[in-house]
């Protein structure tokens, strides 16, 4: 890898994921290279016990352009913040081992170059998302967006799976993130929109690869504590001082705009890489 900072970050969050994980990294590889884009492809294992974290090192060995972070607990949100950290590139994506699209990597950096959006999030809600999972999946979702919507403001239709983001922009959010696991994506959004940039969204194409690892209404309670948690921390932060830049409204709501499929093209998730 060169000392030159690439031009994108893909942020790769793997707990568990020994099955995926290498036709993942190929994939994206090959579909990086097509492009002709600089990048690198952060790995951020966490808390695994099946040997991904070898499978990952064993990647970087072979792939200058792959980085291999570890953290000893399993916790999505602490893994991207970690990758989001550690990111050189002047764009930053998340990717899930099991949900990555680089057609939707194609649109979001058009609408990041543009300066139309500091963040892209693909969404599984947007008008013309495709989203094939099991009905009581898409059903928690409604009920998960609709809960984010009422207790902090979140005005986009999903904040989590994949993002894209100006680092530059994203990296002071990010930092005043304190939530972890599935809240932080949405806690990055409001912070987001709270700070002034703007967020928008791409319809997501979403096909379920594997059964969920943990049980959905355990982690739908979970997820429904955190978010009142999340509210009262940004309620008191209404309370204090806040530094200029997030002296605007923290609650309720934040800049949000859907891309037209006509503007930006459908992109969106699952295996399809293009």
């Amino acid at each position: 890898m060169t000392e030159t900072a690439p031009q994108l970050s893909i942020v790769l969050p793997a707990h568990n994921e020994i099955a995926l994980l290498g036709s993942t990294v190929t994939n994206l590889t090959t579909g990086l290279d097509e492009r002709g884009l600089s990048y690198e492809i952060i790995v951020v294992e966490n808390g695994s016990g099946d040997g991904t974290l070898r499978l990952a090192r064993l990647l970087s060995a072979q792939l200058a352009e792959l980085r291999v972070i570890t953290l000893p607990v399993g916790d999505y949100g602490a893994a991207l913040a970690a990758g989001f950290a550690a990111a050189r590139g002047t764009y930053v994506v998340n990717f899930d081992v099991d949900y990555y699209d680089l057609t939707f990597l194609d649109a979001a950096l058009a609408a990041l170059e543009s300066k139309r959006a500091a963040i892209v999030v693909a969404s599984k809600r947007a008008p013309g998302a495709s989203d094939r999972r099991p009905l009581i999946r898409r059903l928690l979702t409604l009920g998960f967006a609709t809960a984010s919507r009422l207790t902090v403001g979140l005005e986009a239709s999903d904040a989590h799976g994949m993002k894209a983001m100006e680092r530059d922009l994203v990296a002071p959010v990010v930092e005043r993130c304190v939530m972890h696991g599935s809240l932080f994506d949405v806690e990055m959004v409001v912070r987001a929109g709270s700070a002034g940039l703007q967020v928008d969204e791409l319809p997501a194409v979403v096909v379920e690869r594997r059964s969920p690892r943990t049980p959905v209404w355990s982690r739908s309670v979970e997820s429904l504590i955190g978010l009142v948690r999340l509210g009262l921390v940004l309620r008191r932060e209404e309370r204090t001082a806040l530094p200029a830049g997030e002296r605007r409204r923290l609650l309720p709501g934040s800049r949000w705009r859907a891309l037209s499929r006509r503007g930006a093209g459908r992109s969106g998730g699952g295996p399809r890489v293009q």
